[in-house]
């Protein structure tokens, strides 16, 4: 299949200057992030565009770009909001909560509760608070923003007893008590972690469900954040410029949610079982497009290109790691982590010379792996990357400036 679009697409993209090179040769090639950047944002523009930014109904976006540039898109107002909002609504695990009009508590990045404050200061038209109260970080009535640190990993008692007493008073408004968690899962793995040391896990309220959502959550986290939570832990996966095309039931098996959309998987290689993503949406009004390539990786159950049988969200394309067989995904050194130890909990590969690599690593128990997991875990990465690697076992290892981690480091 070449995902060539529909007429009924093409109808709907026939304006777009962007795609009337295509449309008169009758082939779509692969749209790549500096095709969507040349000569923005005229090369998307149509008079119903040019209206609809004048009215206020589309606006001006950066991607969020995690440890990659971000890209400028336009899209309709809280277009990725609507995106969760929907998608929640027909869960087949968690619909109940959304139906029970529980609010939504969203624990991520900082950057994200610093978005959420300017937009509410620029609405009041008044400069943003140094420190942004929870009124502040309100989104709209019913999601409000946690995290006022770059890194989860250095809150102090004082940030986690503000955080819980927010999740306490965001709760009130239910008659049983529920909420909904949000979160990227290093973010509430940290919270629970520093919960229990300090001795204020039984202020923690019990969620009724839970959606991580922003990043790569590694199966360790996961399995730590099951084993904490009796309520359904569900993983979406999507961007800033599609909306969400995929969630997993509470099992962790992945479903299509390609409202709108279509997509294709390509091998990233020759012979390789890693895909890339190349989706067709029209979900984005003002922005469709079509066989744009996220740059996102996925596994399938099979290896074949079947986007129903999608196993695994893997990372980046631009972060896959080559080696003497072929590239390697964070995916793929995650697997390799979680088959080998469930207590590591952050790590990171950075690649110290030609042939080798070490692996840091912290530990939800605070301590070293014991020598035999050690040796295991070196053979096993030295063996999927192709370079002879060793272990070192940290306290702390820092979140990078986007607010999320970074598996692979090239750097000294």
């Amino acid at each position: 299949m070449d995902g060539q679009p529909t007429a009924e697409v093409i109808e709907q993209i026939r304006d777009i200057p962007l795609y009337r090179e295509s449309l008169a040769k009758g082939y779509f090639p692969v749209l790549d992030k500096p095709e969507i950047a040349r000569g923005f944002p005229d090369n998307w523009m149509t008079p119903r565009l040019a209206a609809a930014l004048e009215s206020g109904e589309a606006e001006f976006v950066l991607s969020t770009g995690t440890n990659h540039a971000r890209m400028q898109i336009i899209r309709p107002p809280y277009f990725l909001l609507r995106s969760y909002y929907q998608l929640w609504s027909e869960h087949p695990d968690i619909a109940g909560t959304w139906e029970a009009g529980c609010r939504r508590v969203s624990l991520t990045t900082v950057l994200a509760t610093e978005h959420v404050a300017r937009v509410n200061a620029a609405r009041r038209g008044t400069a943003p608070a140094p420190v942004p109260t929870l009124d502040d970080r309100w989104l709209d009535e019913r999601t409000c923003y946690l995290n006022l640190r770059l890194d989860p990993a250095l809150w102090e008692r004082a940030d986690l007893e503000r955080m819980l007493a927010e999740i306490r008073t965001a709760r009130q408004s239910h008659p049983r008590g529920w909420y909904h968690l949000d979160c990227s899962g290093y973010h509430l793995a940290h919270l629970v972690q520093k919960a229990r040391e300090w001795g204020l896990w039984d202020d923690f309220p019990a969620p009724a469900s839970i959606i991580h959502a922003y990043e790569y959550t590694p199966e360790n986290v996961r399995r730590f954040l099951r084993r904490h939570f009796d309520c359904p832990v569900i993983d979406l996966f999507g961007s800033t410029e599609l909306g969400y095309l995929y969630y997993s039931d509470r099992h962790g098996t992945y479903r299509p949610y390609l409202d709108k959309m279509s997509v294709e998987l390509q091998p990233v290689a020759e012979g390789s079982t890693i895909h890339q993503l190349i989706v067709s949406s029209v979900r984005n009004p003002y922005m469709p497009l079509i066989r744009y390539r996220s740059g996102d990786c996925v596994r399938t159950r099979d290896g074949s290109p079947d986007p129903e049988q999608v196993v695994q969200f893997c990372g980046r394309e631009k972060e896959l790691l080559s080696t003497p067989h072929g590239p390697v995904s964070q995916g793929d050194l995650d697997r390799c982590v979680s088959e080998t130890s469930p207590d590591v909990f952050l790590y990171q590969l950075r690649l110290t010379g030609e042939g080798t690599a070490q692996l840091g690593y912290t530990t939800f128990q605070g301590a070293p792996l014991e020598p035999a997991r050690t040796a295991a875990l070196e053979a096993g990465v030295s063996d999927l990357t192709g370079r002879r690697c060793r272990l070192e076992h940290r306290t702390h290892i820092p979140i990078g400036k986007s607010g999320k981690y970074a598996w692979l480091s090239t750097g000294s």
